[in-house]
């Protein structure tokens, strides 16, 4: 299960103001290291609004006839 955007914001939150090394401080929050540095980037460009989950888009059909052929 992911985390939540207030759970993401907290971690960054920790990181940010931890006295130890980020790799240290994830280890102790028990958070993998791609988890905080793609929502690190993700609030940094577009704020916290962005860190919230989004649901997956649709993906494309290979094998699908389009329907302008129908």
């Amino acid at each position: 299960m992911g985390y939540s955007a207030a759970e993401k914001y907290e971690i960054i939150q920790w990181v940010q103001h931890s006295d130890v090394s980020v790799r240290q401080t994830l280890v102790r929050l028990a958070s993998h290291k791609s988890t905080f540095h793609n929502g690190l980037k993700r609030y940094e460009y577009y704020g916290f609004e962005d860190l919230a989950d989004k649901k997956p888009l649709s993906q494309v059909v290979w094998n699908r006839i389009a329907e302008t052929h129908y």
